[in-house]
């Protein structure tokens, strides 16, 4: 630009500073939102010899694959099957979010979210799932965990826990209905559930239903069976409600009827034990 007295001058465009500024702004947050990706990625961590299998393209042999998904249900599984010496752990599963307290890459006691195996029948699995796994990780745990197992006569039983607040009925229903089991099943399973099955507009959410979608999309044979429950934490009582599901499966699962007391007692605090309904 040229003045009246002849000097140059450079033009200055405040705009392009502006539009410089903006696309620092949006490299930097493009930056954190890969990292933020990367952090809350799902993590399988097996067993050296599961591993090795896994990277030979071998799947893990599995006939009936039982997961359990909140306190009581994983603590129904710890008392009733897994205090006996006749299962392995063979991995676990990480997943940081806003709510975890496992730091994924580093390795912890009593891990939130571990995979199981009996030893005389191999192809039972048991995964124990007491964390939470958020809305946007639902979808690459269920992906990673399924792509390991042999789904070619697959069952596959939930155990899920949920409050009993947001069970919807147009009926009354009383503080000593709870607790109580409904039951969501896919196409391919054959056999008949339990308990009756889950009334509408009542649906199952978080990792049950995850796995329930990408069973029925795979056609597994698979069902849920959701505990609703008016108590917070592992309750005895509660706990108690899904023993007929596993009484089912028969020879596949060793149900210790009777557990001792000291079982009971590592997982149930009755001093912390409490209604919702009145929160």
């Amino acid at each position: 630009m040229a003045t009246f007295f002849g000097e140059v001058l450079s033009v200055y465009s405040r705009a392009v500073e502006e539009d410089d500024d903006e696309l620092d702004e949006n490299e930097e947050d493009e930056q954190i939102r890969r990292e933020l990706e990367e952090k809350r990625e799902v993590h399988l961590h097996w067993s050296p010899e599961v591993s090795e299998s896994l990277k030979s393209g071998n799947k893990l042999q599995c006939s009936d694959f039982i997961l359990a998904v909140g306190q009581n249900a994983s603590s129904f599984l710890s008392v009733h099957i897994l205090s006996t010496p006749n299962w392995d752990t063979i991995g676990r599963a990480s997943a940081w979010n806003e709510r975890s307290r496992a730091v994924t890459g580093q390795g912890c006691e009593e891990s939130a979210c571990v995979f199981y195996r009996r030893k005389d029948n191999p192809t039972v699995l048991i995964c124990q799932v007491s964390c939470y796994v958020a809305e946007d990780q639902l979808f690459q745990w269920t992906e990673k965990v399924f792509d390991c197992l042999q789904l070619r006569e697959l069952n596959v039983t939930v155990l899920s826990d949920t409050s009993v607040a947001d069970y919807k009925t147009a009926d009354y229903l009383g503080g000593s209905s709870a607790p109580f089991l409904r039951s969501l099943h896919t196409s391919a399973f054959g056999d008949q559930p339990v308990c009756q099955s889950l009334e509408q507009p009542n649906i199952v959410t978080g990792l049950a239903a995850a796995v329930l979608n990408h069973c029925q999309v795979h056609r597994i044979a698979a069902v849920v069976y959701q505990c609703y429950s008016d108590v917070i934490g592992p309750d005895s009582v509660t706990m108690e409600t899904y023993k007929p599901v596993l009484t089912k499966l028969g020879r596949s699962i060793q149900l210790d009827p009777s557990p001792s007391t000291d079982a009971l007692r590592k997982f149930v605090r009755t001093t912390d034990l409490q209604s919702n309904l009145y929160i």
